[in-house]
Parts: C-alpha cells; structure tokens; sequence
C-alpha cells in the first residue's frame, strides 16, 4: 500500500549531465514539502569514473583523449532497468512523477514504455520525445536554429578512441570567454555567469546518443497510459521552440484521446538550475 498521497518527484538529467545538476530544484521541492530523487544514468555521475585527465591543470588533451570511458557499450535499455528498478523503490512509498530534460526525455519515454504502472505522470522540460520513426532519419522537419551544436563543437575532444562516446571538455570554457559565452547563450543564457561556471563544473566529459534509437519512440500501449505533461521552455536555444512543439503535435497525433498538459515557461534549456523557484512552482502545480 502506498504510504503517501503526495508524489515523490524522480529526475533524468540531460547529456552530460548526472544527478547534481537537479540539487537547486531538489532543494525548492523540500521546502514546500515534497521528496524528490534524482537518478545518475548509468555512466554518468556517482556512476562515473571520469578520466583523471579531465581535472589535471594544465590539462593534457592527449591524455583526456586516450582516457577510457564509462559510457563504453552502455545503452538505452541499461538506463532503463536502472530507472524502473528506482521508480519501483519509490512507488512503494506513494505516487511518482518521472521528470526528463533534453536526452534524458529518451530514457523517460522508455521507462513509460516498459513500466507506466508504476508512473503516476511523467513530465518532460523541454526534452526530446520521439513519436515518428521518421525523424532518425529525416529530421524534425522543421527549421532548427540550435546554437548547441556550433557551441559544443568548440569544446569536443579530438582523437577519442572509444566507439559511440563523444568527450566534451567543458572545463576548457574557463580559459576561454569566447567558448563560456557561446555555451552559456546556448545553455543557460537565463543565468549569472558564476551560476553558469557552476553548472560547467558540474558536468561529465562523456556522452553516448545511443538512446536515440526506436526503443526510445512512445507508444501508445505504453506510455500513452500515463498522463504526460510537457513544459515549454521559450528561450531554450539548445533545443529551439518549433522543435519542442513539433514533438508536442507528433505525440498528439498517436494519442489523440490523451493529448499533451502543456505549460510553458520564459526560461533557458537548462533553467531549473538558475531559477529552481518558477519550476518548483510549476511541477507542484500539476500535483
């Protein structure tokens, strides 16, 4: 029997990302009274042996680059056993509401998938949800003015040997102004810059997309069971407006019934770090 009416909330970060990122609003949720859990996917934070390489100073980018990784053959389905063996710790305890940005929206659409029993809503803030195969292969079909990619390509390590794993050194930002700006208008242009440093000091190298995959596509038997709410983020230049509402009418289209709660929020793509409040408020709200 669950314990509680009101619902744990359970976090799936971003790439590169890990659980830490998520502390800012985990701490807004506790002061109004709510539990919250946020998962580091496998390879990814505590999960993580992150190359030593990364932290030396001066930094030595063949080293870095020869380091192995963590993320090495890890795929959609270890994320999610992980997040299902998590959500089923929590439920036991009262209600859950699974909560994704950017790829971790993959990893939450799977989770839905395999488990929507144990899912009381699930809510993406501004994070991928993949309805059409087609868009592996064709893209979202419509314009895309992203400046993360542009950004992201200043700080990628060269000579990374491990297949799948893309390193970013995002601690490079600091020697460069050039770099920090183009990231922070790309990530968290709503931000101080010593908010943003510390996001930067948070992040892992590694990556993998091998969540982008058709495991990773809602369905309708699956997740289309569990109320889904997703959250616009207007100034998200990581992944631009038309493409999060592209998603939303893609979605819409396989459950017609059981369409998008959508709210939206003047905030960057990684807001809930810098402005915890507005997103605490809006997630109890649907609560």
């Amino acid at each position: 029997m669950r314990a509680d009416s009101r619902p744990t909330f359970a976090f799936v970060h971003g790439g590169s990302g890990n659980a830490r990122a998520w502390g800012p609003l985990q701490n807004e949720l506790a002061l109004r009274g709510y539990r919250s859990h946020a998962v580091d996917l496998p390879g990814h934070g505590d999960l993580a042996d992150t190359p030593a390489a990364y932290y030396h100073q001066p930094q030595d980018v063949t080293a870095l680059a020869a380091a192995p990784s963590a993320l090495r053959g890890v795929t959609l389905q270890d994320n999610v056993h992980h997040v299902v063996d998590t959500v089923r710790r929590l439920a036991a305890s009262g209600p859950v509401v699974l909560v994704g940005n950017s790829l971790g929206g993959l990893t939450v659409s799977a989770v839905a998938n395999a488990a929507p029993e144990l899912l009381d809503r699930v809510v993406y803030l501004s994070a991928l949800c993949l309805s059409d195969p087609d868009v592996f292969a064709e893209g979202w079909g419509v314009a895309d003015d992203s400046l993360l990619d542009a950004a992201v390509a200043r700080i990628a390590v060269p000579g990374v040997r491990e297949p799948g794993v893309v390193r970013l050194n995002w601690r490079a930002a600091h020697a460069d102004p050039d770099v920090f700006a183009a990231l922070k208008a790309a990530v968290m242009a709503d931000s101080t810059d010593h908010q943003f440093r510390l996001l930067l000091d948070s992040l892992d190298p590694d990556e993998t997309y091998s969540a982008m995959e058709p495991g990773a596509l809602v369905r309708a038997d699956g997740w289309g069971r569990v109320p889904h709410t997703y959250v616009r983020l207007s100034a998200d230049r990581s992944l631009p407006l038309a493409v999060q509402d592209q998603m939303i009418r893609s979605a819409d289209a396989l459950t017609p019934w059981h369409p998008f709660d959508v709210h939206t929020l003047d905030a960057s793509h990684v807001g809930y770090f810098s402005r915890p409040q507005v997103f605490a408020e809006l997630l109890t709200s649907l609560v």
